[in-house]
């Protein structure tokens, strides 16, 4: 079974992820899959009954184009065709923040170790790891740093505004 990072550990992948699906008859009977975006706008209705049904947006595709969908789906993946494309970076953020997407947001293509801790600040909770990289050793990209100074979907309130709380119940500085 495949493995992925999700919630801070490495865990076993139920999810089948089928980016060359282009028709029904193109999946299993059964199981838990991720769909193209093509193949949900197109089939929405039959997707929806199956149950069990996420949704793989490219870097193309609009998350807005989801519309009322976004509340039934389990999970959104998003497409990373190139480690230096960042156009994923902002789908998970208008998800997150914008549409205000509660499920599970899952980063898939060329990630790599370097990019998770980003990736989560953006509002990734789900990373599957490049083919031949090891999650296990990639899990620690999520530690790698201890903040960000800017608002992200994980963090909102800015680091200035975070240490002025901070500030206010400890003191940390000379008294005077």
């Amino acid at each position: 079974m495949p493995r992925l990072i999700k919630d801070g550990a490495v865990v076993d992948d139920r999810w089948t992820l089928l980016p060359e699906a282009y028709s029904l008859t193109d999946l299993p009977e059964r199981g838990a899959v991720i769909v193209p975006f093509a193949l949900w706008a197109a089939e929405r209705g039959a997707l929806r009954a199956r149950g069990d049904v996420g949704v793989l947006l490219a870097p193309e595709n609009d998350p807005a184009d989801l519309g009322s969908d976004l509340a039934a789906l389990p999970v959104i993946a998003v497409d990373f065709p190139q480690f230096t494309d960042g156009r994923g970076y902002s789908t998970a953020r208008l998800l997150r923040e914008r549409h205000r997407y509660a499920g599970e947001l899952r980063a898939v293509g060329d990630v790599l170790r370097d990019q998770l801790y980003a990736m989560a600040e953006c509002g990734f909770d789900a990373f599957v790891v490049r083919e031949d990289r090891d999650a296990d050793a990639a899990l620690a990209g999520l530690a790698d740093f201890d903040g960000v100074y800017a608002p992200t979907a994980r963090s909102p309130q800015p680091w200035f505004r975070r240490r002025d709380d901070a500030a206010a119940t400890d003191v940390w500085y000379p008294q005077l």
